[in-house]
């Protein structure tokens, strides 16, 4: 215990010499549940005393505050406000001569607490009116939203999740970190109406939102701006309107990423995938459509390759919102409202961008009939076309924009030049290069699964088998997470990320001018083709790697642990009962 008191700066007293430690029932401490507790305080909150007792390092867990009348309360998270910690800093107010307050503790949600901790809640005269007293709350709230979001992306989160449940006195806070839905120590039992009010708050500031407050029983979207340690960031908003309460997912967009970001090739992407792109990005005129499913980093890409192009080509976008900043582009936000079909703005932009001589347009998710009409105008003007959209595979995306979602026309799609080239994406955890073991240690005891199931030693036996068997590879270059992680990538807050470095693309590609038959395929639907695979029986091509197979590459060279490439394409037995079913032999694995 005194150990830990030491590191923290608050140090145990010695034998004999000063006054012990007073134990506290933790059920004596006030519960301060919302923003409107926290403005109701007499005596109210004057300062907050961290940096005179030298304990910041714990502002996220416990606080000694000055109250107006000048006494001195303890403000913690309720895990710890009767811990030694609070009790140690408690028995120092009384020895730099300060007088405890009655009641001596009170228990907050983290975001209010750090909020105080840095002196964001300001004294209030007790005369003030009401609309004055809840002013602090507010500032308390914004600041504690900002909190989260500062987490969020220093530790490289691509959304912060927030799920509401009036029903519960607690609500949840949770990241997708290394594409893993995770709930980081820091922001678990968030009070129900803390968060709320905070989210209320935080739609005050929303761009382009569907109403001018935040209501959980409607679905809304806009964009928030924020600065993160000096770099702009956008927070783009999309709220569900579930049974239990309102659930908000932000997906949060550093700006400048990618004028100061990575190349294709750190990214994962292959060399002959790289020269395929390339190639395809030289000619004038036709579609890179890129597709993967939410969350796989398609607009990464997209803002990547827009980076790249030379400045003599003149590049504008339209987006819903801007996600990248790009150099060099004319980069358009147009909103749409999510119950509308049809927007004038966006009309008018794309009548307007017809007169802009522009070489090179970047046009966000297709997803519906307009946007889809949107890609025809454009694609069939000549200009090129980079977009997205949601598909399953390459081999999938023209069945995916001729849908009756979207609509695109068969014939259009089908005629030469139209689409250059298909790219499908998906992002794996990457192993931490320095920690990573050998999958073989599998046979030691048996181990987990990714999804924490555990599996005696003869199951991984089989599985390994069934690898070997599938790609003709050696399973001894294989290598696992490491889940104890290392100095390099072990983390206090979500150990659950413990033996990861960030994450890795594997992908597939079809070129339609080179796959005889694809085209011609287009202009009728299909049926049977494979999820996750780019060669179907419709059509012949040069063979080339599928997304899974380019994973399971990566897998052999020790970037990715294999039990993540199972629950982004298909169980590895799924494969092989496929393969019998066809009398193959078995996959290949890229070179």
């Amino acid at each position: 215990m005194f150990g830990s008191l030491r590191r923290l700066g608050l140090t145990a007293p010695a034998c004999g010499l000063q006054t012990p430690i007073v134990r506290f029932a933790a059920t004596q401490a006030v519960v301060v549940a919302s923003s409107d507790d926290l403005s109701k305080l007499d005596p109210a909150i004057f300062r907050s005393l961290s940096v005179e007792f030298e304990v910041e390092a714990l502002a996220g867990r416990l606080c000694p505050v000055q109250l107006t009348d000048q006494s001195v309360a303890i403000f913690a998270l309720a895990e710890h406000v009767g811990g030694d910690q609070a009790d140690e800093l408690a028995r120092r107010v009384g020895e730099r001569g300060y007088a405890l307050a009655t009641p001596q503790r009170y228990v907050l949600a983290a975001p209010l607490l750090l909020a105080i901790a840095r002196n964001q809640v300001r004294p209030q005269s007790r005369y003030a009116s009401r609309s004055m007293a809840s002013h602090p709350a507010r500032t308390a709230l914004a600041s504690a939203f900002q909190d989260m979001v500062e987490w969020g992306v220093r530790h490289g989160a691509s959304d912060l999740h927030v799920n509401i449940r009036f029903d519960d006195a607690e609500s949840e806070v949770r990241y997708t970190l290394a594409g893993r839905y995770v709930a980081p120590e820091r922001f678990r039992r968030m009070p129900t109406r803390t968060l709320f009010d905070m989210l209320s708050v935080a739609w005050m500031d929303i761009q382009g939102g569907n109403g001018a407050v935040f209501d959980p029983m409607t679905e809304q979207q806009g964009r928030l701006s924020k600065q993160v340690d000096g770099r702009a960031v956008v927070l783009r908003w999309a709220s569900l309107a579930a049974d239990q309460g309102p659930s908000v997912c932000l997906r949060l967009l550093e700006r400048d990423a990618a004028a100061h970001g990575q190349g294709l090739a750190e990214l994962g992407y292959m060399p002959e995938q790289i020269d395929a792109i390339e190639r395809a990005m030289l000619s004038e005129s036709g579609a890179i459509v890129f597709a993967g499913t939410v969350g796989s980093g398609k607009s990464t890409t997209l803002a990547c390759l827009m980076t790249s192009l030379p400045d003599f080509r003149k590049i504008i976008t339209i987006e819903d919102p801007v996600e990248f900043l790009i150099p060099h582009a004319i980069q358009n936000t147009v909103v749409r409202d999510l119950g509308a079909t049809a927007h004038e703005a966006y009309a008018t932009k794309l009548r307007t961008l017809k007169r802009s001589a522009m070489t090179d347009v970047l046009l966000g998710e297709i997803r519906d009939r307009e946007s889809g009409l949107a890609f025809m105008d454009l694609a069939g003007s000549g200009v090129n076309v980079y977009t997205t959209t949601h598909a399953p595979s390459a081999a999938l995306v023209g069945e995916r924009l001729a849908s009756d979602f979207i609509g695109v026309s068969r014939d259009f799609l089908a005629t030469p030049g139209v689409l250059k080239l298909l790219v499908y994406q998906v992002l794996l955890p990457r192993l931490c290069a320095h920690c990573c073991v050998p999958a073989l240690r599998l046979l030691d005891g048996g181990g987990a699964g990714v999804d924490g199931r555990y599996r005696e030693a003869g199951v991984w036996r089989q599985w390994l088998g069934r690898l070997r068997r599938l790609y003709d590879c050696d399973i001894e270059l294989l290598r696992i997470r490491n889940p104890e992680g290392c100095v390099a990538c072990r983390g206090p807050q979500v150990r659950d990320l413990d033996g990861l470095a960030g994450r890795t693309v594997a992908a597939e590609y079809i070129e339609p001018a080179l796959s005889p038959g694809f085209l011609d395929g287009l202009r009728r639907p299909k049926s049977g083709v494979r999820s996750g695979s780019s060669d179907t029986d419709k059509y012949e091509e040069t063979p080339r790697a599928t997304a899974m197979e380019c994973a399971v590459h990566k897998a052999l060279r020790g970037e990715i642990d294999p039990r993540d490439i199972e629950p982004r394409f298909q169980s590895f037995e799924t494969c092989e009962r496929q393969l019998r079913l066809t009398g193959k032999p078995g996959l290949r694995v890229v070179a």
